[in-house]
């Protein structure tokens, strides 16, 4: 295969992942929002949405709210897949053949990919004509261009990338370097087959292939062994293709990856971001937290460089910050475009979009400890009490909810159902501690030494970064731990990694320094 070929393949398959796709989950936000919908669940439950999409999926159905506006498409765009993933039926209707036996699932945006999100921008949103066809132009390309053999020649390049940034600039005008760079970006084969893969439009095929061997499997008992391996390889690869790698490490056992050998050397160094001269010398110059977002948007918080919340993408480049009265300590992401940050000098957490800069929403809680971290589980904040995990639901304002700990929380993660939390380390607590959100229900291990952040990796297992600048790689079960031995990965004060981009960010020793490694 001509590699020119394979690049501009690679070049486009980037637009989408990179850079359309996130365009399509901001615009649908921003509509339901728009209406005054807290969550993307209300949204897909409202009366004019499931009966618009249960008519996509089902066909000479007649619905007993809104009669005379239900239809037949002569094609069902949304497919069974999709259509499970977005709702599940309500206990007690199944002989009841209407939309109103349906209910929404807790489905969030990055459970979205390219093609279900446009599906859904384009029937059930409000458009100008001028982003009806954009929109509708970036799913045909997509679906003409990046369906077939992993290439695309000069002669179609030429063409397909005047129109493609045409229609990306028409829904975002912000974007023209962001576009300008990535046509510059060299060839990454790795990412380019993962690409590839979350590309592809093989869901249907799946779905024929799942429903056919589940017969095959009732009828022949003797192959079941067989038969559940293969079941088992079909439905990972339609939940990598569907929702890309955010779905696999959840708990739904039919998406399934290798696990990583405990302490193997995963990473290796890619790159360093410079931003020196961003920030002032000295200790204005720590950096006490940072975040990577799904597109792989780094936020970083400089207390002291002028309350600053710094932005810039994971080369360093289009930087940007936002000024943080208070001084932002700790940060997390709420959603795609949405961060909340914990102040030096209040009981309060402040909540920013990092496009407009605006300070959303900011909420007191009462008895929250200064000078700790933050996270989120289930459209929560949590966030660290005297002795306890101060859980806030800043959609509903329904209050705080207080769990008791061992420990004086300080660092916190949440991975799935777990909120992973650890003691100040000057306390010489070794322990790493999790907290059952499930279950109510906590749990601890014992590690090497004192640990001092965390965050989780493809697979469910963590990385903990201990006192005496050791890096534990902790198994999925939280069961075991092993010191990892690549180089590079210790003595950091910081760890963000990103299930979407597969890249972890560390800080260095040199404030304004940080390291970005890629996933082998």
């Amino acid at each position: 295969m001509d590699q020119d070929d394979t690049r501009r393949y690679f070049i486009v398959g980037s637009v989408i992942m990179e850079v359309v796709t996130p365009l399509f989950r901001t615009r649908l936000e921003k509509d339901y929002t728009r209406k005054g919908l807290p969550s993307l669940k209300t949204f897909f439950n409202t009366q004019p949405v499931i009966h618009i999409l249960f008519h996509l999926r089902h066909r000479n159905a007649r619905c007993c709210v809104d009669g005379p506006n239900c239809y037949n498409h002569p094609s069902l765009p949304l497919i069974y897949c999709q259509w499970k993933r977005l709702y599940s039926e309500k206990p007690g209707l199944s002989l009841h053949g209407c939309h109103c036996k349906f209910t929404a699932n807790p489905v969030k945006l990055e459970d979205l990919d390219v093609t279900l999100a446009s599906l859904i921008l384009l029937n059930c949103c409000v458009l100008t004509p001028a982003d009806d066809a954009a929109i509708q132009g970036l799913r045909q390309y997509k679906n003409d261009y990046l369906n077939t053999t992993g290439r695309i020649s000069q002669t179609e390049y030429k063409s397909l990338w005047t129109d493609l940034t045409n229609f990306v600039l028409q829904l975002d005008p912000s974007i023209q370097d962001e576009l300008v760079r990535m046509e510059k970006r060299p060839l990454d084969g790795a990412l380019c087959n993962s690409y590839a893969l979350n590309l592809l439009d093989v869901h249907k095929k799946l779905d024929e292939m799942d429903n056919s061997i589940q017969c095959i499997r009732s009828d022949i008992q003797g192959q079941n062994a067989c038969m559940q391996e293969i079941l088992l390889y079909i439905r990972k690869e339609r939940c990598t293709s569907q929702f890309g790698n955010s779905e696999l490490y959840k708990k739904d056992q039919r998406c399934i990856i290798k696990p990583y050998k405990l302490g193997h050397d995963v990473f290796q160094l890619n790159h360093k971001i410079n931003l020196i001269s961003e920030i002032s010398d000295g200790l204005r110059g720590f950096a006490s937290d940072l975040v990577m977002m799904d597109d792989g948007i780094l936020v970083i918080c400089f207390p002291w460089q002028y309350y600053n919340l710094l932005i810039c993408n994971s080369e360093g480049l289009q930087i940007d910050s936002i000024n943080v009265q208070g001084g932002p300590c700790y940060v997390t992401s709420v959603n795609n475009f949405t961060v909340a940050v914990t102040l030096m000098n209040s009981e309060c957490i402040d909540i920013y979009d990092i496009n407009s800069k605006l300070k959303l929403q900011s909420i007191s809680v009462p008895g929250m400890w200064r000078w700790r971290d933050i996270t989120t589980i289930e459209n929560k904040l949590v966030a660290c009490g005297a002795y306890g995990l101060m859980i806030t639901d800043y959609q509903e304002e329904k209050g705080l909810k207080t769990i008791v700990t061992e420990c004086r929380p300080y660092r916190l993660h949440c991975h799935g159902d777990n909120i992973f939390y650890c003691d100040k380390y000057f306390n010489n607590n070794k322990k790493l501690y999790w907290y059952s959100y499930k279950d109510d229900i906590h749990y601890n291990l014992t590690l090497s030494s004192e640990p001092r952040t965390m965050t989780s990796l493809q697979d469910g297992s963590l990385y903990v970064l201990c006192e005496d600048n050791s890096l534990q790689h902790v198994s999925s079960d939280s069961r075991q731990y092993k010191t990892v031995t690549a180089k590079g990965l210790n003595k950091r004060c910081s760890l963000a990694y990103s299930t979407k981009q597969r890249k972890l960010v560390t800080t260095t020793a040199h404030w304004g320094i940080f390291n970005v490694f890629y996933e082998k």
